[in-house]
């Protein structure tokens, strides 16, 4: 049957035959991979992408059928046909045969498997479906040959119709799906999960506890994704420094001096403050890397951000402007987010305000409880100032009094600009997590401008600002009473003019340095029970809210920390 199927451009929609493996292997990793255009790679990835090097540069000729001589010997690499009846397109490592009868190879990175057919199901459907592209072409094709690297043997494969009858079935699953709005629901307990290099973007064990019922998340959820990322932001305060690229690296200069050199595949993001400066060739390869580059004033107001194109995934934006639009369903979320903010401020006084009255801890109970329920976000807003109030009239006794470092008093929270050095802290911290939420919401697919909770206003992110609320108290305010209290930060770290403070240059790293601290110490997870840094916390619950807004999850799981 000859596929109809076009995109805008009147060109036809073609699955590739990769896509047709994934497919087969699991219907929720094509739709993440296909649909929401989303990878990620892991050590397996890499390795196969090494293996396959040495096929991945077009060399030797495939004449076309009419013009080979019946003896012309054929081995051609890295060759790309399509079939417009199937709907298939193919990028063959090796095309090798005889005139025009031909055999496709596909390379494998693992060893031959023990089984009878000698080959796993969806890779012995991607190689039918390369054999159905070059039978549409006009050559004979009657099996195909799988090669597995580690083990160096060939696994030769018939095109038989029992074959061919199911990978055309998976093809047209493969649309049907690719035309849904929802993804498939994740494997249940399944032995494919850890070694998928989507799991940390599936969050298969995560999602299928939290649809079930309650019950379900006392059995044990796998973390199938490192505790840490490997790669961490970058930051440049040198007010004269020029960030550019070397081979491989960033380099940053000031005066003529190195300060640093930045391996890129260790580095998530740039944070550049101030004056200092990056050259055009840095920001492009920045850009093809999707790496963002976060721009600050030098008092760390978070005022841009450039990356590479826009995430694939338009599907979940849609859906975020449409539940942005809908007040009923913006407070579902928002309460959560809300009512997550308050317990977790509660939680920090409990543990480090020793002379906290129980009133203020039974009135920050109560505004929890009542965010939970309330109906507008109006009255969500009220709640919240008024819980913010209970928590910040007693924030200055999580501080201690006596340090050589000299006395942080605390009255009330101010900013705009901030008029102490206590409040100067805060805001700096608040922007640097406000500068983590806008990337991590950018990888994942939102449009980090416009919230759930936090209104749109011109230039202010106000999706990263929700994310960030259940992360105010733990993370940001954690910071500032480490610093405060472990008298790694003193007085003469900053500046005070006119009422207003602000840090100095080697203040600001000091902060940054505990920021970035905090946000690599790993804790227990209170829903999931597996160690995770904070800052793969923050990466989760982004990929929660965007399941949640897919109708895969009822409502958004808050963060609380016990």
């Amino acid at each position: 049957m000859k596929y109809q199927g076009a995109s805008s451009g009147g060109a036809p929609n073609l699955i590739p035959a990769r896509m047709l493996n994934e497919f087969v292997y699991c219907p929720r990793l094509f739709y993440i991979e296909y649909v929401q255009g989303e990878f990620e790679d892991s050590a397996d990835t890499v390795e196969g992408h090494a293996v396959h090097r040495r096929v991945e540069k077009e060399s030797g000729e495939l004449p076309s059928p009419e013009e080979s001589e019946e003896d012309e010997q054929i081995h051609a690499k890295s060759v790309l046909l399509s079939s417009g009846k199937h709907g298939i397109i193919a990028r063959m490592d090796l095309v090798e045969g005889e005139g025009n009868v031909v055999t496709p190879v596909d390379y494998k990175r693992g060893e031959k498997p023990d089984i009878p057919e000698g080959a796993w199901l969806p890779e012995r459907v991607q190689i039918c479906a390369q054999a159905l592209v070059l039978r549409e072409n006009g050559y004979a094709c009657a099996e195909g040959v799988i090669y597995y690297a580690k083990s160096k043997e060939r696994v030769t494969v018939p095109i038989t119709d029992e074959l061919i009858a199911l990978t055309l079935e998976s093809l047209e699953k493969c649309r049907e799906l690719a035309d849904s709005k929802t993804p498939p629901p994740p494997l249940p307990d399944s032995p494919k999960c850890p070694r998928c290099s989507l799991a940390g973007i599936c969050l298969p064990d995560e999602l299928n506890a939290l649809a079930a019922s309650e019950e379900s998340l006392e059995t044990e959820i796998r973390r199938l994704y490192p505790a840490r990322d490997d790669a961490v932001p970058a930051y440049v305060t040198d007010q004269r420094a020029l960030v550019s690229k070397r081979g491989d690296e960033l380099e940053v200069k000031s005066q003529g001096e190195t300060l640093a050199r930045v391996r890129l595949m260790e580095m998530s993001h740039l944070a550049i403050f101030g004056n200092a400066q990056i050259t055009t060739q840095a920001i492009r390869e920045l850009c093809a890397r999707n790496k963002s580059i976060c721009f600050f004033s030098s008092g760390g107001w978070f005022y841009g951000i450039i990356r590479g194109m826009d995430h694939k995934n338009v599907e979940l934006r849609r859906k975020q402007y449409a539940v942005a639009e809908d007040p009923s369903k913006s407070v579902q979320i928002a309460r959560k987010i809300v009512e997550g903010k308050i317990r977790n401020c509660r939680t920090m006084l409990r543990r480090n305000c020793t002379d906290v009255p129980d009133a203020a801890l039974e009135e920050l109970a109560k505004w929890a409880g009542r965010a939970s329920g309330a109906e507008t976000l109006g009255e969500l807003l009220g709640i919240e100032g008024s819980a913010g109030r209970v928590y910040f009239m007693h924030f200055g006794g999580m501080l201690k009094r006596d340090s050589p470092a000299g006395t942080f008093d605390f009255e009330s929270r101010n900013r705009r600009p901030p008029k102490d050095p206590v409040n100067a802290l805060l805001s700096y911290v608040y922007a640097i997590t406000a500068k983590d939420a806008t990337v991590t919401l950018m990888a994942v697919g939102f449009d980090p401008y416009l919230g759930f909770f936090h209104r749109p206003r011109y230039g202010r992110p106000s999706l990263a600002l929700d994310l960030m609320e259940e992360f105010r108290p733990i993370v940001g305010d954690s910071v500032v009473i480490s610093l405060v209290n472990n008298d790694e930060i003193s007085k003469k770290d900053f500046v005070i003019r006119g009422g207003a403070a602000s840090l100095t240059g080697v203040g600001k790293k000091t902060v940054i340095r505990a920021y970035e601290r905090r946000m690599d110490s790993q804790i227990i997870h209170p829903l999931f029970g597996y160690t995770v840094s904070y800052r793969r916390i923050i990466e989760v619950q982004a990929r929660l809210l965007s399941r949640c807004l897919s109708g895969e999850l009822a409502e958004y799981p808050m963060f609380c920390t016990r």
